[in-house]
């Protein structure tokens, strides 16, 4: 086959079964989300590269490695987004919605990203989230951790994953932490791989989540965020963990768990399961009150998270089917221009029907049973000169004639 009928590395054509899998997962977040009083918004696939590249910071992996940016033919520099957050918090600021906060959003949509491919990760791959804006209380974090509980109960995921919790600090906290960890990896730089020495410099805190084995073992003995902690920090991430304790919700102290961007403050977590790997992070988040201001915009707190489609996903048990459809089967043209009428007339009154354009009656019953059709309609000159239909079950392998007038009543009984 010819290479450009292939979908392109790192890309995936989601045909119907998948696309089930991916619609529940929607459906279902979309539901809860809702519930929690959350409105659905969509930002553009693609931005100005500066919406991503000011708040990501351009020494970062996702800004040199993994966007997919480029000049559009009016000479604009645009990305395809690699993530939603900064795309929300931009529509917010460009629409004025600064003055009516707080504001609840849902999405879900395509992100693009550079990176290898790997069991539920693609290039192009797409993702639900929230966006809480504008609640600098820890009861945001709370809540938004509660929704996403929700939403993996929901798919029956929350039980075969594990949520980790740890608190970032406020920007004095994170200050200290910062200038402890430099002075810590300098005395140990020769040892670290080199995006980490590349880190050092840029983005210290991205060294605790390195997947090399030498950086992890430097990270072991690293100093701990928690011993520079602020009080008024202590006491932040103190409420958030009341609160999840208040819920049920059960939760691990991870240490480790980090976000590389000075934007990120107080409370980051992620559910993590064993089931897809070494990248087992199927939800994702954590307060961001510094990105407004970043972006431009007043300073306004934040707190969020996403979670991969795919990967979800791949977790839930498989959806029921399409609902089964009524075949007609019209044989000659007084009964063909009939099936065309009856069909749209029957898919009004909320039935699912197929309706085969050519073939013999053997060829389109043969595809009756390929399409797991309920019942097929037969509509043929003889039985149209007796103003009825042949109507057979092709689960109970049984025929009756039943009268055009009183054909609907009849297919009731496999609506749905």
């Amino acid at each position: 086959m010819s290479r450009a009928l292939q979908p392109v590395r790192g890309t995936q054509d989601l045909l119907p079964a998948a696309m089930r899998r991916h619609r529940a997962v929607v459906d279902t977040a979309r539901l809860h989300a809702l519930r929690f009083g959350y409105e659905e918004i969509a930002t553009p696939i693609f931005e100005f590269t500066d919406v991503f590249k000011r708040p990501i910071g351009e020494t970062t992996d996702i800004v040199m490695k993994e966007m997919y940016s480029f000049a559009d033919k009016g000479g604009e520099e645009v990305t395809l987004r690699p993530e939603n957050t900064a795309g929300v918090v931009r529509a917010v600021i460009a629409n004025g919605l600064t003055q009516s906060l707080p504001l609840r959003f849902f999405y879900q949509g395509p992100m693009f990203r550079y990176e290898r491919p790997q069991k539920g990760r693609f290039r192009q791959f797409h993702q639900i989230g929230v966006e809480l804006i504008g609640v600098k209380e820890p009861q945001g974090d709370v809540e938004v951790i509660a929704l996403g509980a929700d939403i993996l109960a929901a798919l029956g995921v929350l039980a075969r994953s594990e949520l980790h919790l740890n608190t970032l600090g406020d920007a004095e906290s994170r200050g200290a932490y910062r200038d402890a960890l430099v002075k810590y990896f300098m005395q140990h730089a020769h040892k670290l791989s080199e995006d980490s020495r590349k880190r050092l410099e840029r983005n210290p805190l991205r060294i605790l989540d390195s997947k090399d084995d030498a950086d992890i073992a430097l990270s072991a003995a690293a100093p701990h965020f928690e011993e520079f902690l602020t009080p008024a920090s202590r006491e932040f991430f103190g409420r958030v963990r009341d609160g999840l304790d208040a819920l049920g919700i059960g939760y691990k102290l991870d240490p480790r768990l980090v976000r590389g961007l000075d934007y990120y403050t107080h409370t980051a977590f992620e559910f993590v399961t064993t089931e897809l790997g070494s990248q087992g992070a199927v939800l994702a988040g954590g307060r961001y009150d510094g990105l407004m201001g970043v972006m431009g915009g007043p300073e306004t707190p934040g707190v969020g998270w996403a979670a991969g489609i795919e990967r979800l996903a791949l977790m839930i048990a498989e959806p029921a089917a399409a609902a089964r459809p009524i075949a007609l089967v019209p044989i000659g043209e007084a009964g063909e221009k009939r099936a065309l009428v009856l069909a749209q007339e029957l898919r009004r009154d909320g039935f699912s029907v197929d309706l085969a354009y050519s073939g013999n009656l053997q060829k389109r019953m043969r595809r009756a049973d390929k399409i797991r059709a309920r019942a097929a309609v037969i509509l043929g000159e003889d039985e149209l000169k007796r103003g009825e239909a042949a109507v057979r079950n092709l689960d109970a392998g049984t025929q009756e004639a039943v009268p055009l007038t009183a054909l609907k009543d009849r297919l009731a009984a496999f609506r749905g």
